[in-house]
């Protein structure tokens, strides 16, 4: 009969050939990866050149008196107040159908030109001249743009209920 087997005979490996096997994975990661090693190498490159290492390295070394500065500014209610309007004003242009708003601001856009223009003017027209030009089409086409922009900007304002100061 065979004798048992008491003990198992681990082959210890050296430090050195620990190492070598380390380097030759890391060798051979950045082999399957050089294009990415590359670019990233790249991207480093133009952040040291820029200064932005410097900063970041600052920011980090500094990171506890930042932190600070941080959350006492976050915690000003005007931050508060800030965080709020920006939360609606995208929940705001989520409710804009695109192509209305790039209508509207097309004609922004141009009544901006035409503002722009008219101010360079010397002359300020006459009571007479801004009565004449309240018959235009394209002045008839604002208003009555603007009229309904006004009620529906009413009809909006009586749906939500008014806050006390």
């Amino acid at each position: 009969m065979a004798k048992a087997i008491r003990q198992i005979k681990k082959e210890a490996r050296t430090r050195e050939e620990e190492q070598a096997e380390a380097v030759a994975g890391i060798v051979r990661e950045l082999a399957d990866n050089s294009e990415a090693i590359l670019t990233m190498i790249s991207i480093v490159k133009n952040l040291h050149e820029m200064g932005a290492l410097d900063t970041l390295s600052a920011l980090i070394e500094k990171r506890n008196d930042v932190g600070v500065i941080a959350i006492q500014q976050i915690n000003k209610p005007e931050i508060h107040k800030t965080i709020k309007n920006g939360i609606n004003a995208f929940n705001f242009l989520g409710t804009i159908h695109p192509d209305q708003l790039k209508t509207m601001l097309s004609g922004m856009s141009k009544g901006l030109e035409r503002a722009a223009d008219s101010a360079e003017k010397e002359d300020t027209p006459s009571l007479w001249q801004l009565g004449k030009s309240m018959r235009t089409p394209e002045t008839r086409a604002t208003m009555a743009m603007m009229m309904e922009f006004l009620q529906g900007m009413g009809e909006g304002i009586n749906e939500v209920p008014r806050h006390k100061k």
